[in-house]
C-alpha cells in the first residue's frame, strides 16, 4: 500500500485539531460567578478552581491551534497568489486563525467586565504550568495590528473564493469555518479601536504593577526582619520555647490528619502587629500511617512527599514548606483544632493544601491572589468549601483577609472543636472541654 502523501496527511491532522477545537477554543466563566465575586470583593477558592480549570482547558486547546497555525500558515502562503494554489492548507490555516481570535476576543470582552477575572487569569499558577501575564499576552496577540490587518486580508480573500474554498476544505475545516462566518463579518472592522483599548489597558496595569511591586518590596524587607525579631523583657535571650520535647510528642499523639495547629510565640515581634492573641496557623497532614487508619487515600506521588518525619505543611517566611514537628511545634503555646469532616473530605483537605506546597510567602497578606500565601490563607484554601465549611474574609487594614484570631472563631462556629491546648495559663497539655475554654480565656484576656 503506498504511503499516504505529506499534504493529505497534515490536512487530516488539521482537521482533527480544528474539529476538536471548534467549541472548546471558546471559554465561558459562569456570569453568577463573577456577580458574586463582584458583590463579595474577592475570588473565593472555589471559584478560582473553577476559573483556573476553564482557564487551563482554553490554553490547551489554544497552544494547539497556534501549533496548527505555526505549521499550515507559512505552507499556504503569504499572499493571495500563493493562497489560490493551495486551498486546502489555507482554509486549515484560515480556520485556526478564526478560533483562535475569536476565542482570544471573546475571553478579553468577558473580562473587561470584571476586574477580578482580569487579575486572575494574569496570576501564575505552578501547579497548572500557567505563568504569570497569560491574560496580557493574549490580549495583546489579539490587537496587534499587523496580524489583524493580515486576518482581513484573509477574510477578504476568503468570502472572494468562498465557493472554490468550501468545494475542496475538509468537513471539519469546513464545519468550522461556517460556524465562524458570523463572526468574522464583525471582526473585519474596528481594528484601531481594539488596539487603543489594549493600550489603555496595558498602560494602567503595568503603573499599577510598579506601585505593587513597590509595595510589596517593602512589605518582604519588613516582613523579615520583624520576623527574625523579638519582644525585648517578655523573655530571658536565649531561653528555651515552653513546648519541649515531651510536649510536642504528647501533641502529635493526640493529632489527627486535616487539624489545625494555632501557635504562638511569646516574645514574637510581629505579635504586636497581628491582631488578637493567636498569630499563626499550620496545617497538620499526619504520619502514613495516621492517613491509612483513617482510610485517606492520597495520589501516590503526595505519598511519596510525605514520607519521614514530614507532618506539617505551614506557610512561614522561607515559603509554604512541609516541615517536621520539631520545625512547627517549637512554639510556646499552641492549640489543636479538629474538622467535622469526615476522611473523604479530610482527603481533599489534604489535597488541595498540597498543591501549594512550595509557593512563596505572602508578606502582603493578599488573600484574592494565590500565587503566594500566607499561613491561614493556606487553611483557608484547604478547607473552604470542603463539606459544609465555609469561610469569609474580614477586611483588616483595607484588604480581605482570615486572621488567626478569626480563623478560631469561623472555625468553631462552623464545628470545628478544641482537642488540646498547650502552654496556656501553663507548660502543660489540656485536652476535652477544659481546652476549649482555656482558649476562650486566653482571647478574652486582651
Amino acid at each position: 500500500m503506498p504511503p499516504e502523501p505529506a499534504e493529505d496527511s497534515d490536512l487530516k491532522r488539521a482537521e482533527q485539531v480544528i474539529a476538536g477545537a471548534a467549541h472548546a477554543a471558546t471559554v465561558h466563566f459562569a456570569n453568577n460567578l463573577l456577580v458574586a465575586a463582584a458583590l463579595r470583593g474577592y475570588i473565593a477558592p472555589d471559584e478560582d478552581e473553577e476559573i483556573k480549570l476553564r482557564y487551563t482547558q482554553y490554553l490547551s486547546v489554544r497552544t494547539a491551534l497556534l501549533s496548527l497555525l505555526g505549521t499550515m500558515e507559512p505552507a499556504s502562503g503569504r499572499n493571495a497568489a500563493e493562497w489560490r494554489s493551495g486551498l486546502p492548507r489555507f482554509s486549515a490555516a484560515f480556520a485556526a486563525a478564526c478560533l483562535l481570535l475569536r476565542g482570544a476576543l471573546g475571553l478579553v470582552d468577558q473580562a473587561k467586565g470584571s476586574r477580578l477575572l482580569r487579575k486572575k487569569l494574569d496570576e501564575a499558577d505552578s501547579l497548572r504550568g500557567i505563568p504569570r501575564k497569560t491574560f496580557t499576552a493574549i490580549y495583546r496577540s489579539c490587537t496587534d495590528t499587523s496580524r489583524l490587518h493580515r486576518f482581513r486580508d484573509a477574510a477578504d480573500f476568503y468570502y472572494a473564493h468562498r465557493r472554490e474554498i468550501h468545494a475542496t476544505a475538509p468537513a471539519g475545516i469546513l464545519a468550522a469555518l461556517t460556524d465562524c462566518e458570523p463572526w468574522i463579518d464583525a471582526c473585519r472592522s474596528g481594528i484601531s479601536r481594539r488596539r487603543l483599548g489594549y493600550r489603555w489597558f496595558s498602560f494602567r496595569r503595568r503603573h499599577h504593577s510598579a506601585w505593587k511591586k513597590s509595595i510589596f518590596g517593602f512589605f518582604e524587607l519588613s516582613g523579615r526582619a520583624i520576623a527574625d525579631l523579638r519582644q525585648p523583657g517578655v523573655k530571658a535571650s536565649g531561653a528555651a520555647k515552653r513546648v519541649s520535647i515531651p510536649l510536642r510528642e504528647r501533641a502529635l499523639a493526640l493529632a489527627r490528619p486535616g487539624d489545625i495547629f494555632v501557635t504562638r510565640h511569646d516574645d514574637a515581634l510581629s505579635n504586636l502587629f497581628l491582631p488578637g492573641h493567636w498569630p499563626h496557623a499550620a496545617l497538620y497532614l499526619g504520619s502514613p500511617e495516621q492517613r491509612r487508619q483513617l482510610g485517606l487515600v492520597l495520589p501516590p506521588p503526595l505519598e511519596r512527599r510525605l514520607a519521614g518525619e514530614v507532618c506539617f505543611l505551614e506557610a512561614k517566611k522561607d515559603g509554604v514548606l512541609l516541615r517536621p514537628p520539631d520545625d512547627t511545634l517549637a512554639v510556646d503555646a499552641f492549640v489543636i483544632l479538629r474538622s467535622p469532616l469526615g476522611p473523604p473530605d479530610l482527603a481533599t483537605v489534604l489535597t488541595r493544601a498540597m498543591d501549594h506546597a512550595g509557593k512563596p510567602f505572602d508578606f502582603s497578606f493578599d488573600f484574592r491572589r494565590a500565587e503566594r500565601l500566607a499561613c491561614t490563607e493556606l487553611v483557608y484554601r484547604a478547607y473552604h468549601h470542603c463539606g459544609p465549611v465555609v469561610f469569609s474574609l474580614i477586611e483588616v487594614s483595607a484588604r480581605p483577609c482570615l486572621p488567626a484570631e478569626e480563623l478560631i472563631s469561623q472555625s468553631l462556629a462552623q464545628g470545628f472543636r478544641v482537642v488540646a491546648a498547650c502552654g496556656v495559663g501553663n507548660d502543660e497539655i489540656i485536652s476535652g472541654p477544659r481546652a476549649e475554654l482555656l482558649l476562650h480565656a486566653s482571647r478574652s484576656a486582651l
